[in-house]
């Protein structure tokens, strides 16, 4: 049962935490996320961005900011301040700094492109990160492994084809899946990617500009993996325009044979949201395993 928050109790908690006094209740509703209530809450320091949902969340918020405080250890893309995460009364939150966005430019997409850029020249040792945290509301297994193709294939599809078959769709996706796992280090032949700092959900609803027309991102699903996973989902959904890839490439060139793998980095998104909203993405995973399937040629 989806009980309402106690906004009080929040507003309490988080001005606590944070040494200001919130409002009571918060100021107004800020829609655009389906799995928590997003709102602006005024206080004494002004706006600040409040995240809620049920109480079992508390994890994946507390993962969010670990992740958002990791993309801010690099001067590359502004990320939001975390201020406090809580929980209370049936519910958990996450309070963060409210950004005043204005519209995207030709430019905003430019310095975007160059900032990710940036940020994916921060490595690490292996694949994976410290913690485990969320892709959507799907658990998103970090383990470190030093291997890209078998972390790529354990813990993201195989992990996602192991759901999709606990949530009932056999058959072709999962004797097809499978092929697919057994033959993708053909992918990586030629091709050894460096662990490097990816936002990790980074479609065209993950970023905006602030008040000074300069991008922002937020909603990360961090980990430390091939580079070219980030650039893969910018072209799953749209919403990143010309400037942003000339940015990047300007940046940091990518390998020639990228192309091969954005609907291989793709499927892990589209297999994800099989099993957050259904069956209507059936049709769409099978077709993209074997469009892979048969360029490796089986």
């Amino acid at each position: 049962m989806n009980t309402a928050p106690d906004f009080s109790l929040i507003a309490m908690e988080i001005g606590v935490a944070i040494g200001t006094k919130l409002l009571p209740a918060p100021t107004t509703r800020v829609y655009g996320g389906s799995i928590s209530e997003c709102y602006r809450w005024n206080g004494e320091i002004g706006s600040i961005f409040v995240k809620v949902a049920s109480v079992q969340n508390r994890a994946a918020f507390e993962a969010e900011a670990a992740g958002l405080d990791e993309l801010s250890q690099i001067d590359a893309i502004r990320v939001p301040k975390v201020l406090c995460v809580g929980a209370g009364a049936a519910k958990s939150w996450i309070a963060l700094e409210w950004i005043r966005c204005g519209a995207r430019s030709r430019t905003a997409e430019l310095l975007l492109g160059q900032g990710l850029a940036r940020l994916h020249r921060k490595t690490a040792d292996a694949f994976g990160w410290h913690r485990d945290n969320t892709i959507g509301s799907t658990p998103q297994v970090n383990a470190q492994l030093r291997d890209w193709p078998v972390f790529f294939r354990d813990r993201r599809l195989r992990y996602q084809l192991d759901l999709a078959a606990s949530n009932g769709y056999g058959g072709r996706l999962q004797q097809r899946g499978a092929a697919l796992l057994d033959h993708l280090g053909q992918f990586f032949d030629r091709y050894q990617p460096l662990p490097s700092l990816l936002h990790g959900d980074l479609w065209g609803g993950n970023w905006a500009t602030d008040e000074h027309a300069q991008p922002v991102v937020f909603d990360p699903a961090v980990y430390y993996g091939d580079r070219e996973a980030d650039l893969a989902m910018t072209r799953l959904f749209g919403g990143f325009g010309a400037d942003f890839y000339s940015g990047y490439e300007a940046t940091w060139p990518l390998d020639p044979g990228s192309p091969a793998r954005t609907e291989l980095y793709n499927l892990y998104h589209v297999l994800n949201h099989l099993n957050l909203f259904g069956s209507g993405y059936l049709a769409q995973a099978i077709s993209m395993i074997d469009s892979l399937m048969a360029e490796l040629g089986h």
